[in-house]
């Protein structure tokens, strides 16, 4: 199930600190910023409402991680789980399968960028666009997704991620600034 925080501006920070578990409460706290700090416990907090509401589970998930740092919820090896954060969402995916998810902020589309992580096919759809900005953020979402699926995270060559058979839920929210990309 997929869930969604795009009311970020009204989250308040430090009543959420006591929900969160010891473990998520350093982790957002190393923010050096209050965006990161509020982004990360919105996360946090969006996948307890998501285990409380599809499995039941009332207490404060503590994370393990796997080889190349994926999160999973300790004691519950059941559950996939996977949380994405910015400037104007959090989302949060879990399954029983493993998932992968991305939210991205729309910005100013970056030709230098976007030749160093897309392919010539990509860059073809990209440049034929009324709106390279978003098509450029929402294949990156997509590329995101399934590397965070994996578990692999970010790699050196960014432009043979996708293949062309993989599906997608992706949402692009013009109106508040944000694109997201769901993969199981």
């Amino acid at each position: 199930m997929f869930y969604l925080n795009d009311n970020l501006q009204h989250f308040d920070f430090e009543a959420a600190l006591p929900l969160l578990s010891e473990q998520r409460r350093e982790q957002a706290l190393k923010f050096r910023y209050e965006l990161g700090r509020k982004t990360c416990a919105a996360a946090y907090l969006l996948l307890c409402d998501a285990l409380q509401q599809e499995y039941g589970i009332s207490e404060r998930p503590v994370f393990g991680y796997g080889e190349h740092g994926k999160p999973f919820v300790i004691g519950h090896p059941d559950i996939h789980f996977n949380i994405s954060h910015c400037r104007e969402a959090v989302v949060c995916v879990v399954s029983d399968c493993p998932v992968g998810a991305d939210v991205e902020e729309i910005q100013r589309y970056k030709d230098s960028l976007a030749r160093y992580t897309m392919n010539d096919e990509e860059l073809a759809v990209i440049n034929a666009s009324s709106r390279p900005d978003v098509e450029f953020i929402r294949l990156w979402t997509m590329k995101e997704a399934k590397l965070k699926l994996s578990g692999s995270g970010i790699i050196d060559d960014m432009k043979h991620v996708l293949d062309g058979t993989e599906h997608f839920l992706t949402v692009i929210n013009e109106e508040k600034g944000y694109i997201y990309s769901v993969i199981s």
